[in-house]
């Protein structure tokens, strides 16, 4: 025992729980687990995505004798702040690194958030497949508005017909801007505004997405959700600038 450990007991101290605290940390979840539960909120994460964040000293699994990564309900929180962090606050890797250490020291404090692990294991449901009736449903319009919408060229369906998570947003802002006279074929423009702003995004990756190293493929996912979203913050800033003053 070294005489810095023997000190901090006689006077009481003890070392702070990491954050978070209070939540099971008791690894049982397997990767594909994680990744079931965060997707839910986070529909682009992935395995590429977990172990970059893992490499970036942020989240700690613990490993089988096979080398299996083993998450606990504790990290799936941890992750989901990360996540959260980047997509709602655009701080970089280093900075929620920082904001993390000051909380497991206890320097800081955050309630951390609502648990998702919805069934009885631990992992929450699968999202449904998005299709056209689906998202129809979702945002209370006739398919045919989506039909519309596909057909102009704002959606874009997948292979067997099948949306991407965003699609419902899509859906959900055309529907409100359709009761003020703005129809899809208006929206066409936002399409192509968003198509290039998607290449100057991935200008910015190609040089990581270039690489074959599971690091480097991360690495290219996190940049371009980072850039991504600066783009459409940037997109906002402007529109929100041009409109200030229409209306006295």
């Amino acid at each position: 025992m070294t005489q810095a450990a023997t000190e901090g007991e006689v006077a009481g101290e003890t070392t702070p729980e990491p954050w978070p605290r209070g939540i099971s940390r008791r690894a049982s979840m397997r990767i594909s687990d994680v990744l079931a539960a965060l997707r839910i909120e986070f529909p682009a994460v992935t395995t590429s995505k977990l172990r970059f964040l893992e490499e970036q000293g942020l989240v700690a699994p613990v490993r089988t004798p096979a080398g299996y990564r083993q998450y606990s309900p504790a990290d799936v929180e941890r992750l989901r702040f990360v996540l959260r962090q980047q997509r709602d606050k655009y701080m970089p890797l280093k900075v929620i690194g920082e904001r993390l250490a000051a909380l497991d020291a206890g320097e800081d404090d955050e309630r951390p958030p609502r648990a998702r692990l919805a069934t009885r294991d631990g992992v929450a449901p699968t999202p449904d497949r998005l299709t056209a009736a689906r998202l129809a449903q979702d945002a209370g319009v006739d398919v045919e508005v989506v039909d519309e919408l596909v057909s102009q060229g704002v959606l874009r369906p997948g292979p067997r017909g099948v949306f991407d998570p965003w699609a419902r947003e899509v859906v959900l802002v055309a529907a409100a801007l359709a009761d003020h006279g703005i129809d899809p074929r208006h929206l066409r423009a936002f399409r192509a505004a968003a198509d290039r702003q998607a290449d100057l995004v991935d200008q910015v990756v190609a040089p990581w997405r270039g690489q074959r190293s599971v690091s480097a493929r991360a690495r290219a996912g996190t940049l371009a959700a980072e850039v991504g979203e600066l783009c459409a913050r940037m997109h906002t800033a402007l529109v929100r600038s041009a409109v200030h003053d229409i209306a006295p």
